[in-house]
């Protein structure tokens, strides 16, 4: 059954292919949606026909809207139905990890809904009460959540879900990471079991697997590009290195951004001290610049994110809070000013440009501490990365592998090593 959805729809080029609403098509229109990606040329056929569904695809694939549309569309058919209630009931629920998420959630919701009367809230935790409290009794269609922040309302009676009719998981993977797997389970227990249930994931481990198996019906399995053991870097970004000593990595930073056209730069920082600093920096140099970190509230996350958005301000500084969930369109650049601690962050973190087979480009400040966290990231894209000096920030004796002459250039100058020799990793001392 699900071979046919797939065979049938693969060569869809237009929203008009899947049946959707005349209010659903004008929307997705005025949005800019050309053409579905190929996860929603695979998933909205499937949930259209009513099938539970277990999906993974990468981050900036177009997920959210894969499953948003023939949801809206179903809401819409039972508006329709003169036995349907007038004060609106929760019929959709959306679990996500971050608070981020949620309100991306929310956002798309609203905009494809944008000519209906279908009404979308988010809830999370870091923010009061109240305003939640009033929208969910006021009624609300779809409530996209966090699992914490939800059992709170849950356990004041705010929530009715006995007209649930889809529960949706995105990102499972992630919340299974940050340990929300109890509260989704005791989550489950307390909604209907006459629901349609749809599971998306970045990357399915067995503990993932076993949740679906758990929940689920008989589940169509959708997938774009290959279920991996951690999230694919998207292919259209460009990655970059300027190998520097640690003390001139803001000094860079300011070169590289002032030699390079870069509408909407996304800087990540290891620490929140950094990430102050940098920013700091940044806008005595001249630029309009935001940060967050997990010392801002929730208000100021959401006023720095909106402002970045809006391309109010040019450069957004973060911590790792933003590698997951942060979802804005068209940002030019990722720049990396500390390399991140593992390979499945870098990929969170570059990942946030080249969405949605978009191009993009990663840069990363290197230094000779963080050699060996190059190498694993090397390793994992599969060939080594073009090294670029600047003269007078590459004949340091800190500098790692700078091409002989860098100094007397007058622009950046690129620099691919060779080849690894195998068994030995470039910047890691070998040791009996």
């Amino acid at each position: 059954m699900m071979n046919s959805f797939v065979e049938d729809n693969a060569s869809a080029e237009s929203f008009d292919s899947f049946s959707l609403h005349p209010d659903l098509l004008r929307a997705v229109k005025e949005l800019g949606f050309s053409r579905p990606t190929p996860v929603q040329v695979q998933a909205i056929p499937v949930i259209s026909a009513g099938r539970d569904l277990t999906g993974t695809a990468q981050t900036g694939s177009g997920k959210t809207a894969a499953y948003l549309l023939p949801i809206l569309n179903w809401l819409l058919v039972a508006r329709s139905d003169p036995s349907a209630p007038h004060h609106p009931r929760t019929r959709v629920l959306v679990l996500v990890p971050t608070r981020e998420l949620a309100l991306q959630v929310e956002g798309v919701a609203k905009d494809l809904a944008r000519f209906t009367k279908i009404r979308a809230a988010a809830v999370y935790g870091g923010v009061g009460m109240e305003p939640q409290t009033k929208a969910l009794r006021a009624g609300v269609e779809i409530v996209a959540a966090t699992p914490g922040r939800l059992l709170d309302h849950m356990g004041i009676g705010n929530t009715r879900f006995d007209r649930l009719s889809f529960l949706v998981l995105d990102e499972a993977d992630r919340m299974l990471d940050i340990g929300f797997m109890p509260d989704i389970r005791r989550i489950v227990e307390r909604l209907p079991t006459n629901r349609q249930t749809l599971l998306f994931s970045a990357t399915m481990p067995p503990a993932v697997a076993s949740l679906a198996a758990s929940i689920q019906k008989d589940p169509a399995q959708v997938s774009v590009g290959e279920a991996l053991a951690r999230p694919k870097i998207p292919d259209g970004i460009d990655h970059k290195i300027y190998p520097i000593p640690m003390h001139l990595k803001t000094a860079l930073l300011v070169r590289i951004l002032k030699d390079s056209p870069m509408p909407s730069v996304l800087v990540f920082a290891r620490t929140r001290h950094r990430a102050d600093m940098v920013a700091a920096e940044l806008a005595r140099a001249g630029y309009t610049v935001k940060c967050i970190h997990s010392d801002f509230s929730q208000p100021e996350r959401i006023a720095a994110l909106e402002a970045f958005r809006a391309r109010k301000v040019q450069i957004l500084v973060a911590t790792d809070i933003a590698a997951r969930g942060l979802d804005i369109e068209d940002i030019s650049h990722v720049i990396n000013y500390d390399l991140p601690q593992s390979v499945e962050d870098y990929i969170h973190r570059v990942g946030r440009t080249g969405r949605a087979e978009a191009t993009g480009e990663a840069a990363s400040l290197v230094s000779l501490e963080e050699l060996h966290q190059l190498a694993a990231i090397e390793a994992e894209i599969g060939r080594s990365v073009p090294r670029l000096f600047y003269p007078g920030f590459a004949d340091g004796a800190e500098s790692p592998q700078a091409p002989p002459g860098t100094a007397a250039r007058t622009g950046p100058v690129v620099y691919t090593p060779p080849p690894q020799r195998p068994g030995v990793r470039r910047g890691v001392r070998r040791t009996r």
